[in-house]
């Protein structure tokens, strides 16, 4: 039995963290393990080349599996995706008791884009296959930006204001005290005002309201809101979920550049294969979710730069790990990357890529209120901590890993490999390996030019064999835009240099 004056001792001697201690720690956390990794890596390299070369080995067949598993999920993902376009979804709702009440709400926040990037938006919308007596459209303006943003507005306002239920422009003050400057503080404001008009005019019950929280370039298919509609009404249990469909960064895909491409295309592609594992599921960027749940949870946070991810973990810690993403194979288009030099679209790019990085704020958040939440199971707290904290690990170490230091141990080893066979047969191995890889690449080109929109006039045919070949530059982006942003935004982290909202420029040609 423990001496109870030697515990007594002990606990003066090391006195218990404070609750912000122990957040910061949760906070380092996955920086620390990927700062560890990398330098485990290298000495390995150095001091011990054999030892590098089987890991690398295992390593790289380990990702070998992976992708071929992915490349499963991701022809599923597609096949799913093709079947729910052919299917005209607004008479499927017609079938379905109660459609006929519910509204839906667009929130559009925008910090100072144009106004041809918010009337392609709007234009989407306006062709909704949808009642448009049954859609609100709430333009989430910022004060910051009033000046610039007001005359837009009232123009929008004069083109569109006659098309939908209600067009609402909310404008968001600027320095309220504990806010982010950024898309979550922008769009909390406009919900809560959004609230004050439906408990005013509206009046209807929350729980026959869905919210679609758009990123301002987002252009909704034509049967989005159908598709939401009969999925909402035939899910149990149904304000207890968000609603995601599938992101295709390709509005102007045929302009933008084609390292901007691959970015794009890999992220679409990653998240596909998210949709056929729901239990891995996030909310990401342009998602749905129920008016009733948006109210319960208190709004997006508005102290935070990932408020899309973020609003789901607020669903799940609400109703106690009762609360999931239910997949959509419906596609919201957004742009990618693009501004008025290529520079400045590698630069937009990065931070781009660094702010969905930021996502690692999650894991902290998720940890401290997963321990205080006893009702949550423990089952679902291991699975989306791991989920969690895997991704973002491999996120920032895996292409590193692969393409960087799987040459390194060969290349500074000098006579420390000796004549085994195994070292001599290493190269070899290694290229076996990833030349088995390309067949993810191969399909991921093939898939590509799938999901092209038509070919804008001026634009050669030749640009589609040049979409197909810009994939050999995956390598690359994988660790410019993947790797090293994702290591910048988890080392933020870690140092407690935390990142703000960047506001990716949009230029459209």
């Amino acid at each position: 039995m423990a001496n109870p004056v030697l515990l007594h001792q002990r606990r003066k001697l090391l006195p218990r963290l404070s609750d912000y201690a122990k957040y910061r720690l949760l906070e380092m956390l996955p920086g620390i393990l990927v700062w560890t990794t990398f330098a485990v890596a290298l000495w390995l390299c150095f001091f011990r080349p054999l030892w590098a070369i089987a890991f690398i080995m295992v390593f790289d067949l380990y990702w070998l599996v992976r992708v071929f598993y992915l490349l499963m999920y991701l022809l599923m993902a597609y096949q799913r995706l093709q079947q729910s376009l052919k299917v005209h979804w607004l008479e499927r709702c017609r079938q379905l008791p109660g459609w006929e009440n519910l509204y839906h709400i667009i929130f559009l926040p925008t910090a100072g884009e144009t106004f041809e990037v918010l009337k392609t938006s709007l234009f989407a919308l306006q062709h909704a296959e949808y009642p448009k007596d049954r859609m609100l459209v709430v333009l989430a303006t910022e004060g910051r930006f009033a000046d610039q943003v007001r005359p837009i507005a009232e123009r929008l306002r004069a083109e569109f204001g006659h098309v939908f239920r209600q067009f609402l422009v909310t404008e968001h003050p600027d320095n309220i005290p504990g806010e982010v400057k950024g898309k979550g503080s922008n769009i909390a404001w406009a919900g809560r005002k959004a609230k004050e008009w439906v408990d005013r005019e509206l009046r209807v019950s929350y729980e026959n309201i869905l919210v679609s929280s758009f990123d301002v370039d987002t252009q909704a298919h034509p049967q989005y809101f159908s598709y939401l509609t009969c999925v909402f009404l035939s899910t149990p249990n149904r304000t207890h979920a968000s609603y995601q469909p599938v992101p295709l960064f390709n509005n102007n895909i045929w302009q933008s550049p084609a390292l901007m491409r691959v970015a794009s295309n890999a992220t679409t592609f990653w998240l596909m294969t998210e949709q056929i594992r729901p239990e891995r599921l996030f909310t990401f960027s342009s998602h749905s979710m129920s008016f009733q749940t948006l109210v319960d949870v208190g709004f997006w946070q508005s102290d935070i730069v990932t408020e899309d991810s973020r609003i789901f973990l607020q669903g799940l810690l609400r109703y106690d790990g009762d609360y999931r993403v239910i997949p959509m194979y419906i596609p919201v288009s957004m742009d990618t990357v693009m501004a008025h030099s290529l520079w400045r679209s590698f630069v937009n790019l990065y931070k781009q890529q660094r702010r969905w990085a930021y996502g690692v704020e999650n894991f902290p958040y998720m940890a401290w209120n997963f321990a205080r939440n006893p009702l949550i199971p423990l089952r679902t707290k291991l699975r989306y901590i791991w989920n969690q904290l895997e991704g973002v690990y491999s996120w920032a170490t895996a292409p590193i890993l692969i393409f960087l230091f799987g040459q390194l141990p060969l290349r500074v080893s000098g006579d420390k490999l000796g004549n085994s066979i195994f070292a001599q047969n290493a190269p070899s191995l290694l290229q076996w390996l990833l030349t088995f890889a390309m067949v993810g690449l191969i399909v991921s080109a093939i898939l590509s030019t799938t999901l092209l929109p038509p070919r804008p006039h001026g634009q050669p045919r030749v640009k589609i064999l040049v979409i197909i070949l810009q994939w050999i530059l995956f390598p690359v982006s994988m660790i410019i835009f993947g790797s090293i942003p994702a290591t910048d935004a988890q080392t933020r982290l870690m140092l407690g240099k935390y990142l703000g909202f960047y506001v990716t420029e949009k230029a459209r040609t």
